[in-house]
């Protein structure tokens, strides 16, 4: 995926997703554009490597809000970022940072749109998954709203979280290659807390869940607020998760569910036993996911902030 000739494939299983989306959209008004965007990322990485987590947190959580337009980098009590599931989001002074530099090799040309999803294509390559070309040309939003903001929480069914993909044009196999970037994620202890106390009022821990998993959990919470959503390679963009899932030691209870419920198990089966091939279905579900309710040409602006409307 790294030569742009393979990625244009993508062009004829989803043409109309894309509309004016396509590679290499600034090698003429920007040529260094994606180079200066993979270099701050890099240096980030070198830092804090679960920046990968969290530019994939905030990708996601920005393309599922009124589709990928960097409504979620506004500032504002009543914007986006306000919203409860984006308390956890974070990494917004490196889009900042990466944006000064943009702006200042060829102002008012790269959308802060297009800078989360190169970053976030970046910090996955970094973290040892696949490495894409994804089609760009998107615009910022002129709206971030809180109240547009709802999204899954961690006890969502399977079939509650799939039709969330479905709706936006993507299918099961995308569904469930998406929250297997959950192989880089941490959840907070308050997400699954009862798991490993007190499931549904019963006393004890999740049944469904491995007891060693429980215990290991249980001491992690006492000394921190977070935990490893997968246990194995907590770093490493991997097919582990899927693994640790099938051995029913998924952290989130909707990761849990994944590796049992009729709809996914099997998709799940496969993507533990091929790496390969749950990388490769990991691109084409975040090039679908890109190109979700896009703003291109005279729509949208480009910010010269990512923090706020022109």
């Amino acid at each position: 995926f790294k030569s742009s000739g393979k990625a244009l494939v993508f062009f004829f299983i989803f043409p109309i997703a894309f509309g004016q989306l396509r590679v290499g959209f600034y090698s003429q008004s920007c040529p260094q554009a994606e180079t200066i965007v993979r270099n701050l990322v890099r240096q980030r990485f070198g830092v804090d490597p679960t920046v990968t987590a969290a530019l994939l947190r905030m990708h996601f959580h920005d393309c599922f809000v009124r589709g990928c337009d960097a409504s979620l980098l506004i500032d504002g009590t009543n914007s986006e970022k306000a919203a409860g599931p984006n308390g956890s989001v974070r990494e917004f002074d490196l889009i900042d940072r990466i944006k000064a530099q943009l702006e200042a090799a060829c102002p008012s040309t790269v959308s802060c749109a297009d800078i989360v999803t190169l970053a976030t294509r970046d910090s996955v390559a970094l973290a040892g998954g696949p490495s894409y070309s994804i089609p760009t040309g998107r615009r910022d939003g002129r709206v971030s709203n809180n109240v547009d903001v709802a999204l899954p929480g961690p006890t969502i069914s399977v079939s509650g979280a799939v039709s969330f993909f479905t709706v936006k044009g993507m299918n099961t196999f995308d569904a469930v290659a998406l929250l297997g970037a959950h192989t880089v994620g941490r959840g907070n202890c308050g997400l699954f807390s009862d798991r490993i106390t007190n499931f549904q009022g019963s006393g004890r821990p999740d049944p469904s869940m491995d007891p060693a998993l429980v215990t290991s959990l249980r001491n992690t919470c006492r000394n921190s607020a977070s935990a490893a959503l997968d246990q194995s390679t907590p770093l490493r963009f991997d097919n582990q998760f899927f693994k640790q899932i099938r051995k029913r030691r998924g952290v989130l209870q909707v990761d849990q569910r994944l590796a049992s419920d009729r709809q996914t198990r099997g998709i799940v089966a496969r993507y533990a036993n091929n790496n390969a091939f749950f990388k490769r279905q990991f691109v084409r579900a975040m090039v679908k996911m890109g190109a979700v309710d896009v703003l291109t040409g005279r729509n949208g602006e480009i910010r010269r902030n990512c923090r706020r409307f022109n």
